[in-house]
Parts: structure tokens; sequence; C-alpha cells
């Protein structure tokens, strides 16, 4: 037997925490309020099932192969299509598809950065990305968002201040416009607008994640960043919430050097292009605006009975902005109150939530959690909030005891 010795890993692994499964443990009574996971029912399976047997006997070996069949070229066709929505005009070789937004943030992340190269982004926002610029070694800094979105003025500020100064400017600048994640707020047309004119004067690039811009429930859509300034910013959506998180399917759009480089650094090739060919097959099959229809429909009503629960079981206790589309609801409790004090206690009365601390760079949101309506049935997500308001409760009685007794 060979004595191991120790052995050190790369330095790249940020010193964060893990944010755990929405399952863990896997109790059968857990109520997942955590991750953001698509109604069940919503999925089509049906289509889907039939689209993959179209595949092998339409494209079977072409599909099979490296390069594959039809499919990429229809995605990417699709794609430019369905962009002109948000008021982008694209051409195909400024569009790459990804495994997923995630990987487009990777890529973006690391063509347009280097380590130590400052990159803002919102405060709270999208842990997975918090992830990825951390072990892409860029400087983070933070700016605060409000009803109306990104405060796009403290950014104007802080650019002004640091020229002036000759301090580093950002590289990049992360931004989620549509129901953002977590705050579940749009940045207004007056911001999307200064902060592409900001990008220009500045030189730095701005990421437009925009996962979530089709679940709108009153259909209301504001045209992109990227409209504003298709030289200064990458846009990114995705399949996932519109079909299915288990694709992986996403994209960029942006300059074509830009994506030329994304490419580059895209070691695995063509993003599987079976996969392209069964949502190919899949969106020849589905009414788009239909599916997106019956998507909203399913996430007004259940976003309706979280906030019916929350103001029946938490009263004044917290408030929150009522998001119009999206997966998510960002509650805040009174600034005394640390969430991630309470998130095994709720696991164990049944619920999970992801603490408001995961979001933000530095040691600030404890008072704040994050809740997804989109996985549970209304009847359902009236049990976990009642459920996760007692351990609320039961925390808050349990520490004024402590105070009490000290």
């Amino acid at each position: 037997m060979h004595l191991l010795k120790p052995f050190s890993f790369s330095k790249r692994f940020p010193e964060t925490e893990v944010v755990g499964s929405a399952f863990a443990g896997k109790q059968d009574h857990l109520i997942p309020l955590s991750f953001g996971f698509p109604a069940p029912e919503s999925l089509p399976v049906d289509k889907m099932t039939a689209a993959t047997e179209a595949a092998m006997i339409t494209q079977g070996r072409q599909a099979l192969a490296y390069s594959g069949g039809t499919g990429p070229k229809n995605i990417i066709n699709w794609i430019k299509e369905r962009s002109k929505l948000r008021e982008i005009e694209a051409t195909e070789k400024e569009i790459i598809v990804t495994a997923g937004s995630s990987q487009a943030i990777d890529l973006i992340t690391r063509t347009l950065t280097d380590p130590g190269d400052e990159l803002w982004v919102e405060a709270p926002t999208f842990f997975g990305a918090l992830k990825t610029f951390r072990l892409a070694e860029t400087k983070l800094f933070s700016f605060p968002i409000d009803e109306n979105g990104l405060r796009v003025d403290l950014v104007e500020q802080e650019l002004i201040e640091r020229a002036i100064n000759n301090l580093p400017l950002p590289k990049l600048m992360y931004v989620i416009p549509n129901y953002q994640n977590p705050g579940g707020v749009n940045l207004s047309i007056e911001r999307r607008k200064r902060l592409a004119e900001l990008a220009y004067e500045y030189n730095f690039f701005i990421i437009e994640d925009d996962a979530y811009v089709e679940l709108s429930f009153d259909k209301s859509y504001t045209p992109a960043i990227y409209s504003f300034g298709p030289d200064r910013v990458v846009y990114l959506s995705t399949f996932s919430k519109i079909i299915a998180p288990g694709l992986r399917l996403g994209w960029a759009i942006g300059l074509k050097e830009v994506i030329e480089k994304m490419q580059i650094l895209k070691t695995d090739g063509f993003t599987s292009v079976y996969v392209q060919e069964v949502t190919k097959n899949l969106l020849e099959q589905i009414d788009m605006d239909e599916q997106i229809n019956n998507l909203n429909t399913i996430y007004l009503s259940r976003k309706n009975a979280m906030v019916s629960a929350i103001k029946q079981y938490f009263g004044e206790e917290v408030s929150f902005h009522e998001p119009h589309g999206g997966f998510f609801l960002w509650l805040t409790f009174p600034e005394h109150i640390d969430t991630s004090e309470f998130v095994d206690a709720a696991m164990i009365a049944g619920v999970s939530y992801i603490a408001g601390k995961h979001f933000f760079l530095q040691n600030e949101g404890y008072n704040h959690m994050r809740l997804c309506f989109t996985f549970c049935k209304e009847d359902i997500i009236q049990e976990a909030i009642k459920r996760l308001a007692n351990t609320y409760y039961e925390h808050v009685n349990r520490n004024q005891m402590i105070e009490e007794v000290n």
C-alpha cells in the first residue's frame, strides 16, 4: 500500500461556500423552493420523444457524427429570427450555440478578460455567474439594484471617478435585464440606453444574460441592451426556460471577432449536434408562442399563490418586489435577521430556499431569501410557505429567549 502524500490542487478554486442541491438529503417530504426548476408538466415529453425518433430516422448517421446534420444550422437560423423580437439583428457568424448559457458566460469571461481585470456586477446577482467570474480570477465590484434594475447612475459615477483618478476601468459588466435573478426586477429602457452609451464611452463590454425574457406575464417586452450597443454587448439566452433545462442549449450573440475567439476557447467543438437535431425537430412541431403562453399561465398562477401565502403567513414581517415574470421572488426580512441561520431547520421542516448571502460579493444580503415559484403546484406552495413561516418564527422566538437569558 502506497502512502499518499499531500497534493496541491489548482489555486483557481475560489474560497466560496458551495450552494447545495435543492433535493439535498432526498427527503420525501421536502418541498423545493430553492433552485430554478420548471414545472414538470410543462416539459414536452411526448413531442420530445417524436422529435428524437425523427432525428434518428431522418438524420441518424449525420446527427451522430462530429459535425451533425441539419440541426445546428437550423438552430442558428431560429435564434436569428427569434432575436428580432428583442430588436436584435445578427448574422450567422455573430451567433454561437453553447452548452447552456452558463458555458456562454464562461467563454465570454475568458475571451474578454485576463486574471486581475475588473468585472462589475449587480448586487444581488446570479451566484453561478459569480462562481465563473471568481474562477477566471477577475476583480469583482458590485452595484445595487432597485425597482428599475441596476443603478446605472452609480455605475456612471464610479466610471467618472476612476477615469479622473486614473484607476482601473471595467473590462466587463454582467447584467440580467429581465426578471433579474434573484431580484425579479426589470432594467428600465432609459437605463438600458445609458448603460450601452457608457460601454462605448469607457470601452467595456456588457454581458446581457436574458434567460427569462420570454416569461413575461403581461406580455410586455423591452428592447435588449444589445439593440442600443451591438458593438459592446454580448447577448445570451437559452432554451432551458422555454423548453427544458436538460437540453443544455443556450446561445450568445456578439461581434464576429468576439464569437470567433469564443469558438477557439470552446474546447468541446460543436455543442451536442445530436441534441441540436432533436431540438430542431421539436421546434418544427410546436407553436412557440403557444408554448410560452402556456408556461406564463402556469407560472403566473403559481407566483400569485406564493404572494398570497406570504401575505397570509408572514404579514408585514417581510417585503418584496412582486415580479411580472421569471422564476423567482426575493424576500427581505428585518435587518437583524440572517436567513442562512435557519436553512437547516427549514429543510427538516420540509422546505428549501436559498439564503440571500449567496447572491452578493461581500458580507451582505443576510436578511434576504430567494424562493422559486415555478416548480411546485399552488397547494404545495401554500404548504411550503406555511412551513417556512413556522420555521422562521420559531427561529426568532428561540433567539429572543436566548437574549433574555443572557
